[in-house]
């Protein structure tokens, strides 16, 4: 029996996905599926532009035949119904507060053989760029010996992205039919015994920043002319928060990475 067959939460949930998507038009085109190991434990670090993302990372990656076990923020378990199905489908709750908890059950996973996904960006930035990235990914990955794959995603932020200053409201999603969102896994990137979890998340935050720009470009992901678009970068002609303005909305912890990728501002 393969193993997915034997998670009928986690695809019943992939079946729910599915039409969800299916009603209201939406398509997921991945690139770099095959990048994914076949077996053995693997990191993935995924960009983070809106609240579905876990989604469309996990859609896309349903050809290789694997479940992905993502580390999301905790209050989703808040609701006893929500979180039961969580853990069901062995997704790992993260206090910002004290994620070393996180990090010890992702380890526990990944020793199983399992595929992690982290965003290491902590959240979502109201400046849609790669923003400050958190050093657990990597040192999962230096620490198992667990290949580290950078994924990108784009598009779900005009579905329901970040909120746009501290006092706004948490942000509804906003439904438009036959909206298209990318997803591209990239070439795993090996995270020696002794590599500098500084150096090797610059690293990750540059190859990151490089696949981001590159969907952002694209004409179908490009506002309309005149159109205002506060889910698309501003250093690329959009109206979302300026970058440097952001990082008040950020909050990122001490331990973050600061960027050495993308736009000045």
């Amino acid at each position: 029996m393969h193993a997915a067959a034997r998670e009928p939460v986690y695809l019943g949930a992939i079946a729910a996905g599915k039409m969800a998507f299916a009603a209201i038009g939406l398509t997921v085109r991945s690139r770099g599926a095959e990048h994914l190991p076949r077996s053995g434990p693997v990191v993935l670090a995924s960009t983070h532009v809106s609240f579905p993302d876990f989604l469309f990372v996990g859609d896309a990656l349903l050809s290789t035949g694997r479940l992905v076990r993502f580390l999301s923020r905790g209050d989703v378990w808040r609701n006893p119904a929500v979180g039961g199905a969580m853990d069901a489908m062995r997704h790992v709750p993260v206090d910002r507060e004290a994620p070393a908890a996180a990090y010890l059950r992702a380890r526990h996973l990944l020793a199983d053989d399992q595929v992690v996904c982290v965003f290491p960006e902590a959240g979502i930035s109201a400046a849609y760029v790669v923003r400050a990235l958190m050093p657990g990914a990597v040192a999962l990955a230096r620490e198992t010996g667990a290949p580290l794959l950078p994924v990108n995603v784009w598009g779900g932020n005009r579905l329901w992205g970040q909120k746009r200053s501290l006092d706004a409201p948490f942000p509804r999603p906003v439904i438009t039919r036959g909206r298209t969102i990318d997803v591209r896994v990239g070439e795993p990137i090996h995270v020696a015994p002794d590599a500098d979890l500084v150096a090797t998340t610059r690293l990750l935050g540059e190859r990151l920043h490089a696949v981001q720009e590159d969907l952002q470009r694209l004409p179908e992901h490009r506002p309309r002319p005149g159109e205002h678009a506060p889910w698309y970068p501003r250093h690329l002609g959009g109206d979302a928060v300026d970058r440097t303005a952001s990082y008040q909305l950020d909050r990122m912890p001490v331990s973050a990475v600061t960027p050495t990728w993308g736009p000045a501002r």
